[in-house]
């Protein structure tokens, strides 16, 4: 299937990420991401209409074809900042849907028709658990074709070799509450692989910059007021990244990455699977390498419930699934079994395809120690593109941006919940001392976007 896309329509490319739009001429004023205009609702609703009577004639499931079989399978999200208008009466939408034994599957539609009146056109499964069927590439005439994950490039498989520049913005929209409250952000710092500059800090109140020593991130903190329901809280950078291969060590005590923390435990079940997986390897680089390709196996990228994404290695390792975060505290408890300091950081992976827009969520990944040197790793992304299981381990690519490192994250004045679990997807908002879920944005601009 070809695509045609002329300078004034919306177009689509896609990484290990799900397919993504881009504007390819005009560059907005660097601003917050815009609300759901009126297209984007009108193609929302289009596909929730399909995607409703397709249930209801199902039974209350929706059958899509897999090959010789029919998965039944229910409505988890629609991917808002992708959908994408690709010409007159032609449009795209992404979904999420998930089987009840929870594979989810993203996929891919093409309507035709105005408002009111769309009709799917094709259906097509694009990932499953994470892992890409086909990724999207341009065409010298400018169209738009699927190829095999196998014979893609590693810039469309969402990896950025060497370096990066972008600003990025980290918007977070307050809740309604009415009583007081409090406000922990993280604020991306400088390091041996970004450099980092804050262009602009949009806030309701007077804000201080606070210090984590222990792991050395700094966090925004602010007293919030029932009148401050609402509003924005934003954060602009200017980012200059490396891609981040194995490194020097240059702390006194790498050592204190083995202690345990909250949600990634040292038990006696993660030992023992720790120590089956590294039997007979000589070698904390093998040994790593073991439970590196030991985590891919066992688990599966799942997005389902309201279990996943705490960066619960127990979950991980009962579930078999989970998200970035919980592939990674797995890893990170079972390597501290066998005596490997691990430790955990969190961001956002910049598209590689598009030069501007929205990112669809945070990312995270982990570091493990052997022979004076770190050794980045990222397991999920290495789940979902096998062909790059080899480059996630030691290396990250040049599009990221780390927010915060580390766990259970002490700071003062410090959270009335305790010790802060992470921080870099999500702030910590607390009223009245009880944690509150906030609604976060990411956006992004390479100065190319311009050109």
């Amino acid at each position: 299937m070809k695509l045609y896309a002329t300078c004034a329509l919306a177009v689509l490319i896609a990484g290990c990420a799900t397919v993504e739009t881009h504007q390819q001429d005009a560059r907005p004023a660097r601003a917050p991401k815009a609300p759901v205009d009126r297209v984007t609702r009108d193609i929302q609703d289009g596909i929730e209409t399909h995607i409703r009577n397709a249930t209801e004639a199902g039974g209350g499931l929706f059958d899509l074809s897999d090959g010789d079989s029919t998965l039944r399978l229910k409505l988890v999200r629609v991917h808002t900042e992708y959908l994408s208008k690709l010409g007159p009466g032609y449009s795209f939408a992404c979904v999420d849907l998930a089987t009840a034994a929870g594979d989810v599957f993203d996929v891919d539609f093409f309507l035709r028709g105005e408002p009111g009146a769309m009709s799917v056109t094709e259906t097509t499964i694009h990932k499953k658990n994470g892992q890409p069927r086909y990724v999207w590439e341009q065409e010298a005439d400018k169209t738009w074709v699927r190829v095999p994950v196998e014979d893609a490039a590693p810039e469309l498989l969402g990896v950025i070799r060497d370096h990066d520049a972008f600003e990025f913005t980290y918007q977070a929209t307050l809740p309604k509450f009415d009583e007081l409250g409090q406000i922990w952000l993280p604020l991306a710092t400088d390091d041996a692989f970004q450099n980092v500059e804050i262009l602009n800090v949009r806030a309701p109140e007077e804000y201080e910059v606070l210090s984590d020593d222990v792991h050395g991130n700094k966090i925004l903190f602010m007293n919030l007021l029932p009148k401050d329901s609402g509003e924005v809280i934003e954060i602009t950078y200017s980012v200059e990244r490396s891609e981040k291969a194995v490194y020097e060590a240059r702390e006194a005590h790498p050592e204190d990455n083995l202690a345990p923390e909250r949600l990634v435990p040292s038990t006696p079940e993660f030992k023992a699977i720790a120590n089956e997986v590294v039997e007979g390897k000589e070698g904390d680089l093998v040994r790593a390498r073991a439970l590196y390709d030991h985590v891919i196996d066992s688990l599966r990228y799942a997005k389902v419930g309201t279990e996943y994404g705490h960066g619960d290695a127990q979950f991980a390792c009962d579930s078999g699934g989970g998200n970035c975060t919980d592939y990674h505290s797995y890893f990170i408890a079972l390597a501290r079994e066998v005596g490997i300091p691990a430790r955990f950081a969190i961001g956002a992976s910049i598209p590689s395809a598009r030069n501007q827009g929205g990112i669809s969520g945070y990312h995270c990944w982990a570091e493990f120690y052997t022979d004076g040197h770190w050794w980045p790793v990222d397991i999920s992304e290495a789940d979902k593109c096998t062909s790059l299981s080899s480059f996630y381990f030691g290396h990250h690519p040049a599009n990221r941006l780390e927010l915060s490192r580390g766990r259970d994250l002490q700071v003062s004045p410090a959270p009335q919940s305790g010790p802060i679990n992470f921080l870099g997807g999500y702030p910590l908002l607390e009223i009245a001392g009880k944690p509150v879920k906030t609604a976060v944005d990411f956006s992004f601009e390479r100065p190319t976007a311009a050109n």
